[in-house]
């Protein structure tokens, strides 16, 4: 089986790379990346001598390219994560988004629709989103996959926007798709931009840690390595046509994480308690900034037996330490020396 794995060199993309080349040897693993700033080949070192791994560089808001592509490979599996992701990013450059996430994901759609629209047995779409195309909850209650689309950000409305033309080409054509809507994650090979790496890397160096508002705005995190294993389970086992939300049934306010996080990082860098705290820095709010979100991942894990394995706190403790014991890897995504590795294996 081929099977196309989009955004494969960014945070999530690489931990679903790097299970399925490692758990499926018979399958062909493809991933496309752009290689922007946030795709990073040195995340996938380990996996790319192995003979069912493929990387192609590429942009999906190509369409000729995607089209001569499918034609050439003929996938039978897409597992969709190419996306620009930051808020923030969103709120300054929102027709970027546009194009990435709404019409990179058309043309995936139009070529996997054209090559086997006469004969879907055995192939799967499967569209990875995010919790925020729900907007925002109040103190109270929990997103289902029932939740209306109540999106707020230029970021979270293309999500929401992708998320209905799968559906979209579900009905109408009959395409074989699956969505998932999953909430924060956190772990190695994060792109310091999102607050948990940033902070960390501040922390590393002394630097201010902005905290939005008041830092009462409250998120559900998981773990990378959960939701690469919920990504499988939902692609082996998930039903066609189906939405599976994720979640780490794991809420914490901001404030607290950031407390949490600069007591262990205090810890492990074996600076006085409470030094880190001191950098903490109340900024402006981000407009349109979402109170809270929270996920409700009881039909994932009643149905195909998918829960988190690890709590945030040991989560964070496994993340803090790969990023002290990869302090290089860091030095590159923040000065962009990343950028030369590419060159060096592919264009040597």
């Amino acid at each position: 089986m081929k099977i196309l794995i989009t955004g494969g060199a960014g945070f999530i993309g690489s931990h679903v790379v790097r299970r399925f080349v490692f758990n499926y040897p018979d399958y062909q693993i493809y991933n496309l990346d752009a290689l922007t700033y946030a795709g990073n080949l040195e995340n996938l070192r380990d996996v790319e001598g192995e003979a069912n791994y493929n990387f192609i560089k590429g942009n999906i808001n190509h369409a000729d390219f995607i089209k001569e592509l499918f034609g050439i490979h003929r996938f039978a599996g897409v597992i969709h994560l190419a996306a620009e992701s930051h808020v923030d990013r969103s709120i300054n450059e929102p027709l970027e988004f546009a194009r990435t996430n709404i019409l990179g994901t058309m043309n995936l759609l139009n070529e996997f629709k054209r090559l086997w629209s006469s004969n879907w047995e055995g192939k799967k779409f499967y569209h990875i989103s995010t919790d925020e195309v729900y907007g925002s909850l109040g103190s109270t209650g929990f997103f289902t996959e029932e939740s209306p689309y109540e999106p707020n950000s230029p970021y979270s409305a293309s999500k929401a926007a992708s998320d209905h033309f799968v559906r979209a080409y579900g009905e109408t054509y009959g395409l074989p798709y699956v969505i998932s809507n999953c909430s924060n994650n956190y772990g190695p090979n994060h792109f310091p931009e999102k607050l948990i790496p940033l902070f960390i890397n501040n922390i590393i160096n002394n630097k201010p840690l902005p905290v939005y508002g008041d830092g009462n705005y409250t998120r559900d995190w998981l773990y990378v390595e959960d939701h690469a294993r919920a990504i499988d389970f939902v692609f082996h086992k998930g039903g066609c046509m189906e939405t599976y939300n994720i979640g780490g049934f794991n809420e914490w306010k901001n404030i607290d994480l950031v407390m949490e996080l600069c007591s262990q990082m205090d810890n492990k860098l074996g600076r006085a308690k409470g030094s880190s705290e001191k950098l903490i820095t109340f900024v402006k709010d981000r407009p349109g900034h979402d109170l809270r979100y929270a996920i409700d991942a009881t039909k994932i894990n009643e149905e195909l037996g998918w829960s988190p394995s690890v709590t945030f706190e040991e989560g964070l403790s496994k993340t803090i330490d790969w990023y002290l014991e990869n302090t290089d890897w860091l030095a590159h995504v923040t000065s962009g020396e990343y950028t030369k590795y590419y060159k060096k294996q592919y264009h040597s």
